[in-house]
């Protein structure tokens, strides 16, 4: 084969057609030429190769193919090498058919080398996704759909960019993508929606042929929902297609109706349902609902509280009174009006500035702070569901279902892997610390500020309000916190969530929870939560904290949990 590149034996996951069957990894000789890269079912005894799969590569260049081959991001760091029988992997005794594999991928091996994607650059043009007023005198006006060049990175929140009649200043990165390139250039694309807020879109809307674009659960693919009233208005029902792609790269819903690109597929079944219950007949999207920036404009960290108005108080939370209001008369916001003496003033306004530098779509995001005059004021994004707690005891009016509980469980896992990919301790994660947005978003609030509680009944593991009931031995007994602690009450938190809100080990005292989680008692399994969901609470409560996984981990295994119901 004279245009050989590289041949050579991998570990490949199975490609789970059948949602039930486990994991799987087995060896596959890949064969990869300028043309294509192919793998087949070997046996090294026989001799026998039997083509699985072809991708075709475009352009024939070798370089271009080591990019194509180095970039599956769907490979894993492990691998289960024995068989699964008798209700384990045979090889690590794990119980649970989706954990994560007990042996480290071999290397050196291109496949497992995912680098991360390169994104917009200095001096790359991009396109607003959504409108941006100024907030500062130092920010510049996005419009939605118009063009930018981008003049400096330095700050990964807020890039300074240039408009085509020649205006600079800075805009917030997260409301702008790379021209040209994607889909979130369109409308009918709804980036992080999962199944169950793609349906709550649809029926929020409730117009028959309505659709959306969304992620799949598989990494790299894409899903259409479509809302269908074949059945009149009391029939109305939501349908998911998934997108395919033939061998040559090609995109269909229906077979015989190949597309070039996605964008040219949706066109097409805007007119023509083609094997779908309807044509795809009214856009839903999120874009009214911009994200949240990095503060309140570029370098914003002191907000004047002249700025701020107050509509209607939340609630009253460790550190005081916790109020709905507007920034400029425009924004939402939530403020906590700090009473005086709970917190440790000065050593927080320090961390204040570190802490508003944390972005995730999964951390409720701090604006910003008052502190010029006495309360200080923390500054907020704002969550109009409320506390996930008080949202598990009364807002899910109906029966949750499964997808429902796994996607909260998702949420919070997502936000606290990224807390501890920054080497940020929650240190009071739990259902209460939590806020719910309009799509039903969970994300963490108030992470690291237990620290600067000057009550010396909540630092103190005697006193009532520390958090006992969320809290590994080594906190108990040694006050020991680190990213372990947080994912063992991650698991109690998952247990809030499965039992919609009820209290921890709600028949004892806090004394008798040291004593009896001293001994090695755990919390029962909730009735809503399946063998496999209890297994992945109860691996956050192992007793030697480096026994626990990581949130990375979880991520992965709860990630797992939601496609054994096909999301």
């Amino acid at each position: 084969m004279s245009d050989l590149i590289l041949e050579e034996l991998f570990i490949k996951r199975s490609q789970q057609k059948k949602k039930t069957s486990p994991l799987n990894y087995k060896e596959r000789l890949f064969v990869l030429t300028q043309e294509k890269i192919a793998y087949y079912d070997f046996d090294a005894e026989k001799r026998v190769r039997r083509l699985t799969s072809v991708l075709d590569i475009c352009p024939k260049s070798p370089d271009s193919c080591d990019i194509l081959v180095r970039c599956n991001k769907d490979l894993l760091q492990k691998y289960h090498p024995c068989a699964w029988m008798d209700g384990m992997w045979l090889c690590c005794h794990q119980e649970v058919k989706q954990a994560m594999g007990c042996r480290e991928n071999p290397g050196p091996n291109v496949l497992l080398q995912a680098p991360e994607p390169q994104g917009p650059s200095v001096g790359m043009t991009v396109t607003a996704e959504y409108n941006y007023l100024p907030m500062t005198t130092q920010d510049l006006e996005l419009k939605k759909d118009e063009e930018y060049t981008i003049l400096e990175m330095s700050d990964p929140n807020w890039w300074r960019a240039r408009d085509k009649y020649g205006n600079e200043g800075y805009i917030p990165s997260n409301y702008v993508v790379e021209a040209e390139n994607g889909l979130e250039r369109f409308d009918w694309f709804c980036k992080n929606t999962n199944r169950s807020q793609a349906e709550k879109l649809l029926r929020t809307e409730n117009k028959d042929g309505g659709f959306l674009v969304r992620d799949s659960s598989r990494p790299g693919k894409y899903t259409v929902s479509l809302l269908s009233k074949s059945g009149g208005d009391t029939g109305a029902s939501c349908r998911h297609y998934n997108i395919c792609t033939t061998p040559q790269g090609h995109f269909y819903l229906a077979e015989k109706h190949y597309f070039s690109t996605i964008p040219e597929l949706i066109v097409y079944h805007q007119h023509n349902a083609a094997g779908m219950v309807s044509r795809l007949k009214y856009i839903v999207t999120t874009r009214m609902r911009p994200p949240s920036t990095v503060g309140l404009g570029y370098g914003v960290w002191e907000i004047d509280p002249r700025h701020l108005t107050f509509i209607k108080d939340l609630g009253t939370g460790q550190f005081g009174v916790v109020k709905y209001g507007k920034w400029q008369g425009k924004h939402d916001v939530a403020i906590k009006m700090i009473k005086e003496g709970s917190m440790s003033e000065d050593d927080f306004i320090e961390e204040a500035k570190i802490m508003m530098k944390l972005h995730h779509e999964n951390l409720v995001q701090l604006y910003g702070v008052c502190t010029t005059q006495r309360p200080i004021y923390i500054v907020t994004e704002f969550l109009s569901n409320g506390c996930l707690l008080t949202y598990l005891r009364e807002g899910l009016k109906q029966h949750p279902t499964m997808v429902q509980l796994l996607e909260m469980c998702k949420d919070v896992s997502e936000g606290m892997a990224y807390l501890e990919s920054k080497q940020y301790i929650h240190r009071d994660l739990a259902a209460r610390n939590c806020l719910v947005d309009s799509n039903g978003t969970v994300k963490v609030t108030d992470f690291g500020l237990s620290r600067y509680v000057l009550d010396d009944e909540y630092t103190s593991s005697v006193g009532a309000k520390f958090p006992v009931r969320w809290s590994p031995p080594e906190v108990l007994l040694y006050c020991k916190f680190s990213s372990k602690s947080d994912v063992w009450a991650y698991g109690v938190l998952l247990w809030e969530v499965y039992t919609l809100g009820k209290l921890p080990y709600e028949r004892l005292n806090n004394q008798e929870i040291v004593d009896k989680v001293s001994s090695g008692r755990r919390l029962y399994r909730p009735q809503l939560a399946s063998e496999k969901v209890y297994a992945v609470m109860t691996s956050c409560w192992h007793e030697k904290a480096d026994e626990r996984p990581t949130f990375e981990e979880l991520v992965l295994t709860v990630q797992d949990l939601k496609s054994t119901f096909g999301f």
